[in-house]
């Protein structure tokens, strides 16, 4: 339509044009008849002062000499005519160009361009709002389209897009509670055959405890294709606070509402510190942000290579959600659980790295080889580090701080370990209100009463200890309790091999995904 109005614009300042030269031509031709007519008719004698020659007497070289003077100043007179009536014909086209692009060229334009930033800006909020409602929060994304900064009704494009989600939302129902499972892994191989070889300091605990980076990516990728979708524990129990500060939970557990064929899933992943017994074992160094302000893993190689990527959980997950935003259920990623004697993220945090009081020898042999070690900015470092997670979607847990057994500890141990980790490790990550049991040794019971009480007396309301059945989540009226499936060396080939156990079929096919760079048979426990 532009294009057609431009083109009938054009034709009518041409045409314009076209006129107000055919009548310069005229007038010009007109004016030279005449003068030409003029010079041909015989010249009247004039009277003459006296002594003067009158043209009769004049001599044909002079009577010529005169008729050429008279026509070069006719023709002077042409030149500043055509010149003036030139210009003027110029200040006429520049009046219709001007005109023509101040009333019709540039509004069009203006409205050109308002229509394409108008359609820009649709096509970012409908980018925004399908992004909310593949992550099954329809609310967010119809309120999203609604913030439309004109009337959202006008837009087909935004009125179909609400009703794709208002159609959407009616077909979710509420997962029942007591049905979801929670994973777990410890940090990933990224080289079995460092993993597993001559070098490595514990080649049979890793392949009993750690899955490999490619045992991890085909896991996500079955359990997306059942439908799983990522959800947090605050979205299976929400926690409230009472005018006391109190932990209240709804016995009933919230309500994840999602779509006919999808599963909820609680993800977590131990020991994310980078422990020096982890070192030239084929896995990971430490997590930083790249230089797009991403969260990735730093490894280095068997050949002494250093890149950043996706060489742990937690990158490769982000990824994963980043292609898949349906795996995730409105931001939720994983629980990264943390102990800290080696520090955390595989930054060198505890205060043993700067002070030789009760500094082990692992932890010194490091520092020796370290010299510029820097323990201020490692502290720093992992702050940033554990910042851009929250900000993701990823959610900290206390994993203790010395990664103790039960069995081998007092209660005053206990104790003494939980008051190291609130004051070692949790300023560096804001707090937790989340314990996962070192070892998997659950302590609300009897037997461990008195341990039970001090963490809820440091505020933990969720706690998380090992069992490898399906479904194990309690809720009760003040805290809430979920037990973890470990996804390891030891569960998969256990699995695989005995036709009469099954702890993970619902999740993947073993037999698929069991790396088969693993020594086997796997170590027993």
């Amino acid at each position: 339509m532009g294009s057609n109005e431009q083109k009938n614009n054009n034709g009518k300042i041409t045409a314009l044009i076209g006129t107000v030269v055919k009548k310069v031509r005229k007038a010009r031709a007109r004016k030279q008849a005449k003068q030409t007519k003029q010079t041909k008719q015989s010249v009247p004698v004039k009277r003459t002062s006296p002594g003067a020659v009158s043209p009769a007497e004049m001599s044909a070289d002079e009577r010529r000499r005169r008729m050429r003077a008279r026509e070069q100043r006719l023709r002077r007179r042409r030149r500043v005519l055509l010149i003036k009536m030139g210009m003027g014909l110029l200040l006429i086209i520049l009046a219709i160009v001007l005109g023509v692009n101040i009333f019709v060229v540039k509004p069009r334009q203006e409205r050109e361009k308002r229509l394409a930033e108008e359609a820009k800006a649709v096509e970012k909020l409908i980018a925004k709002a399908d992004q909310q409602a593949a992550m099954y929060d329809y609310d967010a994304a119809i309120q999203t389209i609604k913030g439309y900064e004109g009337n959202y009704e006008e837009k087909e494009e935004l009125v179909n897009a609400v009703k794709k989600y208002e159609e959407t939302k009616a077909t979710c129902q509420a997962y029942p509670i007591d049905e979801i499972t929670h994973i777990f892994f410890h940090v990933l191989i990224q080289d079995p055959g460092e993993a597993f070889g001559e070098n490595s300091q514990m080649p049979d605990g890793l392949n009993i405890y750690m899955a490999t980076v490619e045992e991890f990516n085909k896991i996500m990728d079955s359990m997306y294709e059942k439908g799983y979708v990522l959800v947090s524990l605050s979205d299976v129990a929400p926690c409230t606070k009472d005018e006391n500060g109190k932990a209240v939970f709804d016995e009933a557990g919230g309500q994840i509402m999602l779509p006919p064929g999808k599963k909820p899933f609680v993800l977590s992943q131990d020991d994310v510190c980078y422990y020096h017994s982890y070192e030239h074992s084929g896995m990971a160094d430490k997590l930083v942000i790249d230089e797009n302000g991403e969260v990735k893993a730093e490894y280095t190689d068997a050949a002494g290579n250093t890149s950043v990527g996706d060489y742990d959980m937690i990158p490769l997950l982000d990824t994963f959600i980043d292609e898949h935003p349906d795996f995730s259920y409105r931001g939720a990623k994983g629980i990264i659980a943390l102990t800290g004697y080696n520090g955390i993220l595989g930054y060198r945090t505890d205060p043993t790295y700067n002070t030789e009081k009760d500094r082990d020898s692992s932890q010194q042999k490091w520092l020796d080889e370290h010299p510029d070690f820097n323990y201020e900015e490692d502290c720093e470092n992992a702050k940033k580090v554990a910042e851009a997670l929250k900000a993701d979607g990823w959610e900290f847990a206390s994993h203790s701080w010395g990664h103790m057994w039960q069995d081998r500890i007092s209660d005053e141990g206990f104790a003494t370990d939980a008051k190291k980790w609130m004051e070692r490790v949790a300023p560096l990550i804001g707090g937790t209100d989340i314990w996962i049991y070192s070892n998997g040794e659950d302590v609300d019971n009897a037997t461990y009463e008195e341990r039970f009480k001090v963490l809820r007396e440091y505020g933990f309301n969720y706690f998380c200890p090992v069992d490898s059945g399906k479904y194990t989540t309690e809720i009760y009226s003040d805290y809430m309790k979920q037990g973890r499936r470990n996804i390891d060396g030891y569960r998969m080939y256990y699995d695989m091999i005995d036709d009469d156990v099954d702890y993970l079929s619902d999740l993947f096919d073993v037999e698929e995904v069991f790396d088969k760079a693993r020594p086997t048979p796997v170590p027993q426990i």
